[in-house]
């Protein structure tokens, strides 16, 4: 960890943790200065770092009385596999939502980073030499068997 915007989410996911209905309410410009940065670094991690694909929603309002409100989702442990598998995947995915749902999937304690890395070098080795029109279904597909075979147990 080194940049400012890994410190930032680090805290907010601390402050997720320990929160009893996986939600927590801020001040955006309290957190900015906190971290002694301007509130546009606290947007640009809400944004990039907290989607729905990565397992979270925030809800933002502006001004004086304004807030951010992240609320964590969590994948439905009675959910059948397969059918949670698959509505997270789909036919095609793209790159950046694959990452985004192994991150989730490694956040939630399904996986850990050395079974995310490994999928994604698998990944990436295995959709650089197909034809691009043909990538997100092939990525789709491997991630699907991939994800499958290490959550079945």
């Amino acid at each position: 960890m080194g940049n400012l915007a890994d410190y930032i989410e680090s805290y907010l996911k601390r402050l997720l943790k320990g929160a009893e209905q996986g939600m927590i309410e801020l001040q955006r410009r309290e957190l900015a200065e906190m971290f002694r940065c301007v509130p546009s670094q606290i947007s640009y991690v809400l944004g990039t770092r907290f989607t729905p694909d990565r397992g979270y929603v925030v809800e933002t309002r502006r001004g004086g009385g304004g807030y951010i409100r992240i609320v964590r989702l969590s994948f439905r442990p009675s959910q059948d596999l397969a059918s949670l598998i698959e509505a997270e995947i789909g036919d095609e995915i793209t790159g950046r939502r694959a990452d985004a749902l192994l991150l989730r999937l490694e956040d939630e304690g399904l996986i850990d980073e050395g079974d995310r890395t490994f999928m994604r070098a698998v990944i990436d080795r295995e959709t650089e030499r197909i034809h691009p029109s043909y990538r997100a279904a092939v990525r789709a597909s491997l991630l699907k068997a991939m994800v499958m075979l290490v959550l079945r147990d």
